[in-house]
């Protein structure tokens, strides 16, 4: 789940005055991926030369420079290239009405004088301190990487000795809590656990929030070490049983709890929720599809998007060099360029950006790794969990491809559960899409807590 993202570049534009006064302060707001993001426009004009200025404070930047600001007509349009952003809009009662896009994406936007507050969320399962057990704020180290990972250990009480889970979140950089979408799935669950008399260590991603490292260079299994050293500090508490520890890994973090368990006998059991069992090109081809069509994407476009991905994710899974890789990435988005093309960025800064996002080596691995390798070596008993509606990682062919690995490994301690109406987050939903998510105000199912609780204590007793 990422948000736009907005960097400080060079501006200046020339315009012709027309109409009413367009200078002065206009909030407005999105809603990318189910999250709410503010903007604000502070337009300047000095004879007939106009300058901006945009602020987005829910990233906490300020006084960014438009590139080009003209107002005629009663239209206002603005430009930052660099980054691929327009925003085009009709000015009428003070409102202006219009059209913000950056890249491929394109989303409405209105105008107004009014300052816009952030968006006040209803979030009735979170918890609030005091809590009724232990918590404390942790530090343990990758010593392989040399890293220090922070996070927060909660225990049923302050003395005693319990079984312990480490929650691994999904894909991206992610706090303790997985916060996403106005959400704290892993704050939520925790507390749950924890009141029912089990530890559970969260912790922040490398190079996220407090934690030491570098994300954007790590693949999986650089992440499942950051794992792997969560449960050798947990094996150094006092207050854990060292027979009793076990993972819980939500979407990737279902994908790196298998490499884990298969590497340490000692982990007692894993819970892949939203884990993945078919190889990572099927998993986004797949994924792509659904999403778009929860979009609005007719056949035709799917279709060729899709065929299109294919293509590009063969030239990764083939490639042999990194420099090869680039030339042939170039060469095939360069031939397949749609007619259509967002405004404002040319067709070697949209090429590099696909090259750049197919070759980061987060990317790379996962597209060509096959998770029912590793499955095939995990022995410890296994709960997997998926909603019937997530379409981040479709339940029926991935729920099936993680039994079988299982099996075929030998592994016959194996529940897999497909549950209604959940989403990927395991949210109670209609459609599964990710614009829901921050729409809904339930954080995690409490049908879905129970059976993790459930399967647990029945696999420590």
């Amino acid at each position: 789940m990422k948000l736009v993202t907005l960097l400080v570049i060079m501006v200046m534009t020339t315009s012709t005055l027309r109409s009413q006064d367009i200078t002065g302060q206009w909030n407005g707001a999105l809603t990318i991926q189910g999250t709410q993001l503010r903007l604000i426009l502070h337009v300047t004009k000095s004879a007939d030369v106009y300058t901006s200025t945009l602020d987005s404070p829910d990233q906490g930047a300020k006084g960014i420079p438009v590139t080009s600001t003209t107002f005629a007509d009663q239209v206002l349009k603005f430009e930052v290239v660099n980054l691929g952003i327009q925003y085009t809009g009709e000015l009428k009662d003070n409102i202006i009405t219009g059209t913000f896009k950056q890249g491929a994406g394109s989303f409405p936007m209105n105008l107004s004088r009014e300052i816009m507050a952030k968006k006040v969320v209803v979030r009735p399962q979170e918890p609030a301190s005091p809590y009724p057990y232990y918590s404390e704020e942790v530090k343990f180290e990758n010593k392989n990487e040399k890293i220090v990972l922070a996070g927060t250990l909660t225990l049923p009480k302050k003395e005693g000795n319990f079984p312990a889970v480490i929650l691994i979140t999904g894909s991206g950089p992610q706090n303790r809590n997985e916060e996403l979408a106005g959400h704290k799935p892993f704050l939520v669950l925790s507390d749950y656990l924890t009141r029912n008399g089990i530890a559970v260590l969260r912790y922040d991603d490398r190079g996220t929030a407090e934690s030491q490292g570098n994300f954007k260079t790590a693949t999986t299994v650089d992440l499942a070490s950051d794992v792997e050293s969560a449960f050798a500090y947990l094996q150094t508490r006092k207050e854990i049983n060292r027979k009793k520890i076990g993972l819980i890994g939500h979407s990737e973090g279902g994908v790196i709890a298998p490499i884990v368990a298969a590497k340490i006998n000692d982990v007692s059991f894993i819970v892949l929720l939203a884990g993945t069992g078919i190889p990572g090109d099927q998993l986004l081809l797949l994924q792509g599809e659904l999403i778009g069509k929860s979009y609005g994407l007719s056949d035709e476009k799917l279709q060729a998007t899709k065929n299109l991905n294919k293509g590009a994710f063969d030239i990764v899974k083939n490639s042999t060099s990194p420099q090869m890789l680039e030339t042939e990435l170039t060469a095939y988005i360069r031939r397949n360029l749609p007619p259509e093309k967002p405004a404002g960025i040319s067709d070697d800064d949209l090429i590099k950006t696909q090259v750049t996002s197919l070759t980061t080596p987060w990317m790379q691995y996962f597209i060509k790794y096959d998770p029912s390798l590793i499955l095939q070596k995990v022995k410890c008993p296994v709960l997997a969990l998926n909603g019937s509606n997530d379409l981040q990682v479709p339940p029926k062919v991935n729920l099936a491809a993680i039994k079988e690995g299982l099996e075929k490994g030998g592994n016959k301690n194996v529940t897999v559960m497909e549950i209604p109406k959940l989403n990927h987050l395991f949210q109670e939903s209609v459609t599964g899409s990710p614009l829901e998510y921050d729409k809904i105000e339930q954080t995690f199912s409490p049908i879905a807590s129970k059976e993790i609780l459930d399967w647990i204590n029945q696999k420590i007793k």
